[in-house]
């Protein structure tokens, strides 16, 4: 006999189909819960007394992981989790883990074999829906934080090239949460917050309305660079580019990002985006010739890196987005390769532009490749309650995608010359108040992945 679905309540996201809607019941049962042993066994614990008595204090931020798709070892959620898990690499050593990862949600779970791998070998147990995930089966909140890694899976691109990914469906199903409960945790977002400009103000108006910190973005800002140096508040930046991948919306946010943390720290502070325009195809080299503050940098990055001049226009299609701030600073993301990505800043009274890389991954797919200093800066909010950087700059690098995504339409027809959008909504001001966060040291060895097997 078909078992009957479950009644949704008015107010559930139209957007999602009903069986994205699940029961609410864990895919480990209490026995199997009760019968874990060790750390993980004392943490399930801790949860269960944290539940009895909200005012107790963990030693150890305990941490509910959302996530999409957690299917390979090259998926967000395995670069991000497992360090969350077992440790990162750090200042030029291992760091051990100062969280409990406590409970996890698949979206898609029967997809995601190696996530249940994981969660069956570190006896993390596995809720059906995200509700159960951060009460740990009860009816409160009972965690001490949330880590949504939305990134990755089998969801569908719209006419745009939006990537429907589910980050906005499960922040609110936590928000409900925090209401409910009449308490809130720190929240980390992976990636952009959303691909829809209203959801994405709307998951940052909660963080502000219901007052807990949030970060999220790229990994790229935070990695490893060439030369090891960050700009200092208060400087001169008069125009600047970046340069590396930029084919997909999830590319050109992570350049975007990049261009955001360098550009936030010039003078005056943060003021805002005034306009987004995207170019696309061989019109986009043509819009370079056409500035010559942008090929100025550009020539610039090339010469760094010892190419010819003109390699990067030898790729005959590229992609950029063009950003004029409310200050009069001019920026540009330029699609290129062979540069990782490159932040290169035209600055008042240095002769030469300044250049700064973050190249290649750390090695291998293995135990520290890829994200590190991002789960260190995770598990610093997690610690502290304090955002690592400011949130403003993760909305502003959200609204800075999507209009550059919206600008080569208008109605369904499309321009690869995109309008220039003027971008009230991205008056966003703020000033960065913080030292340099990126990688140094030594980079990471190769290292088996401490959960003891690879796929």
């Amino acid at each position: 006999m078909a078992k009957k679905q479950p009644e949704i309540a008015s107010g559930a996201a139209d957007s999602f189909p009903i069986t994205e809607i699940m029961e609410a019941n864990p895919y480990f049962t209490r026995r199997q819960m009760l019968g874990i042993t060790g750390m993980a066994g004392l943490t399930a614990l801790a949860g269960s007394a944290a539940a009895a008595f909200p005012g107790a204090q963990q030693s150890r931020p305990r941490i509910a992981v959302l996530v999409s798709y957690w299917g390979a070892t090259r998926s967000h959620a395995d670069w991000i989790v497992n360090k969350l898990i077992d440790g990162y690499w750090w200042d030029g050593a291992y760091t051990p883990s100062r969280v409990d990862v406590a409970s996890i949600y698949m979206h898609q779970h029967d997809e995601s074999v190696l996530g249940q791998k994981v969660a069956k070998a570190k006896g993390i147990p596995v809720f059906k829906t995200v509700a159960e995930a951060v009460t740990l089966g009860g009816k409160e909140l009972a965690v001490d934080g949330v880590v949504i890694v939305a990134e990755h899976g089998e969801y569908a691109t719209d006419l745009k090239g939006h990537w429907l990914l589910p980050r906005w469906w499960i922040y609110n199903q936590v928000i409900r949460v925090f209401e409910q409960s009449k308490r809130s945790v720190p929240v980390f977002n992976d990636k952009h917050l959303s691909y829809n400009w209203d959801d994405a103000k709307w998951m940052f108006d909660k963080s502000r309305e219901l007052n807990f910190p949030l970060t999220g973005g790229s990994s790229i800002p935070v990695y490893y660079r060439k030369p090891e140096i960050e700009l200092d508040i208060d400087t001169p930046i008069k125009n600047s580019i970046v340069v590396g991948g930029t084919g997909d919306e999830g590319a050109i946010f992570h350049a975007i990002d990049v261009l955001q943390a360098f550009v936030e720290r010039r003078k005056g502070g943060e003021s805002g985006v005034k306009s987004v325009q995207s170019i696309r195809g061989s019109e986009a080299w043509k819009w370079v010739e056409r500035n010559p503050w942008a090929s100025k940098l550009l020539d610039s990055v090339a010469k760094n890196f010892d190419f010819k001049p003109g390699y990067f226009q030898e790729s005959p299609q590229t992609n950029i987005c063009v950003i004029e701030y409310n200050d009069g600073t001019k920026a540009a993301v330029i699609g290129g390769r062979g540069v990782g990505w490159t932040y290169a800043g035209e600055i008042a009274g240095k002769n030469e532009p300044t250049i700064i890389s973050m190249l290649g991954w750390a090695g291998p797919f293995d135990q520290y490749h890829a994200s590190n200093a991002q789960p260190h800066w995770i598990t610093e909010m997690m610690v502290t309650k304090k955002e690592p950087f400011n949130a403003e700059r993760l909305l502003l690098s959200t609204g800075i995608t999507n209009h550059y995504m919206e600008s080569n339409w208008e109605g369904s027809k499309y321009s690869a010359v995109g309008r220039r959008l003027e971008t009230p909504a991205l008056n966003i001001k703020y000033r960065s108040t913080r030292g340099a966060q990126f990688s140094k040291g030594e980079r990471p060895p190769a290292r088996p992945y401490i959960r003891g097997f690879d796929q």
